[in-house]
Formats: structure tokens, C-alpha cells, sequence
């Protein structure tokens, strides 16, 4: 017997979670044989400052421990996939060893129950990558969060009139870069936080209660 739809499902399985990947995943730096000569900065403006959010919250205690934790939560997920998915690839195998001494029936049925165990898997596989992308986006918020004080903090202490965004500028004296003040303060309030995968699945909101309807008495 041959199962199309189980390889495409395994595929999916293990390729699901490249989202999370997006923060987590280090791409080796290319060596640069041409490096540009150093720039020489004209004089910081008054007034005016420039940040990089995420590169203060990359460049934080916190924000890497939010990441080192969000590659253990991927990890014990593609833990759970693989197993599953290891377990349909053994049952596939198995089923199709079989497959000439099994009557027409009843290799049937069980060929339809695996492919609603590959069903039932890509759907998980699909479910746990929303909850990574949603535990992620909240474990980020929560930084932002404890990050958004601290900036108005160093903006007043550097009597800044301006905040600009770093990353949209192509060069910018770093005298007046305010985002290693930010990443300090950030350091010295919180180095981590307690966080889990989100589960959607408990989320979901209860079925509304049927509304009653009254019988008119009669008069």
C-alpha cells in the first residue's frame, strides 16, 4: 500500500515550527574580506536621539533569556511531533509489510484509521504553531512592556526633543544613541520571567448556554 498523504503530512511535521526559528536561529556571519572604512560623525545634534527597541531587547539579560527559554519550548515541541510522527511512519511501515496478506477490508480499515492519525497530527502540528508564535509574541510584550518606562526615563535624563528610530536611519552619530542607556536600565530591573507555551486549545471560549424560552401562561 502506498500512502501519498502520510508523506506530505510527515514533511509538514517537521517543518512546521520555522516560525519560532525566526527568533531563535543563528545564522553564521559572513566574513567580510572588504571591510568599509570607519566613519567619521559630524557633531550630535542637540536634542535629537536615536533607539533600537529590538536591539535593546536583544542586546538585554532578558531578552535573551526569553530567547534561550523560547528554543527550549520548541525544542519539547518537535519532541512531541517527532514522537508522533515516528509512531504513524512505524504503523505506515508495518501496514504495508503486511499488505499482501492483509484481505482488501481490512487493510482498508486500517489504512483509513492511519490517515486519520496523519490528519490528527497535522492539525496539532498546525495548533502548536500558532501557540509558539503567540507565546513568543507575549513573552516580547512583556519585555516592551518593562522597557517602555525605562526609555521615557533616559529620554528625560538626556534631555532629548526627539526620539528617532535607529534601524529606519542608514548612519547616526552613536553619541546620540540612548539604546545601551535603555538596555542598562533594563539589566538592572529584570534579568528574567517565568513563561510557558501558550495553550490555545484551553483558550477557546465556553459554548454560549442555549437562551430559555418561556411558555405564556395561560389566562
Amino acid at each position: 500500500m502506498n500512502f501519498k498523504t502520510f508523506a506530505a503530512a510527515g514533511c509538514a511535521a517537521t517543518a512546521i515550527l520555522a516560525i519560532a526559528g525566526q527568533a531563535s536561529a543563528q545564522t553564521p556571519p559572513v566574513a567580510q574580506t572588504n571591510a568599509p572604512p570607519p566613519v567619521t560623525h559630524g557633531a550630535a545634534i542637540p536634542g535629537v536621539c536615536i533607539m533600537s527597541i529590538p536591539g535593546a531587547i536583544a542586546g538585554s539579560t532578558v531578552g535573551k533569556y526569553v530567547d534561550t527559554r523560547m528554543q527550549q519550548i520548541i525544542q519539547q515541541v518537535n519532541g512531541e511531533l517527532n514522537g508522533e510522527r515516528t509512531a504513524i511512519e512505524n504503523e505506515n511501515k508495518t501496514l504495508q509489510t503486511q499488505a499482501a496478506t492483509l484481505d482488501r477490508t481490512t487493510a482498508e480499515q486500517r489504512g483509513a484509521a492511519l490517515q486519520v492519525r496523519v490528519n490528527a497530527l497535522q492539525r496539532k502540528a498546525q495548533q502548536r504553531e500558532r501557540e509558539v508564535q503567540a507565546t513568543e509574541q507575549k513573552a516580547v510584550g512583556r519585555v516592551g512592556q518593562e522597557m517602555e518606562p525605562l526609555i521615557r526615563q533616559v529620554y528625560q535624563q538626556r534631555q532629548c526633543s526627539v526620539l528617532l528610530n535607529r534601524d529606519a536611519i542608514v548612519l547616526g552619530n552613536p553619541a546620540m544613541d540612548i539604546t545601551p542607556a535603555v538596555v542598562t536600565a533594563l539589566n538592572a530591573k529584570i534579568t528574567q520571567f517565568t513563561f510557558d507555551r501558550e495553550r490555545l486549545d484551553q483558550q477557546q471560549p465556553a459554548a454560549a448556554a442555549p437562551a430559555q424560552t418561556t411558555t405564556p401562561q395561560r389566562r
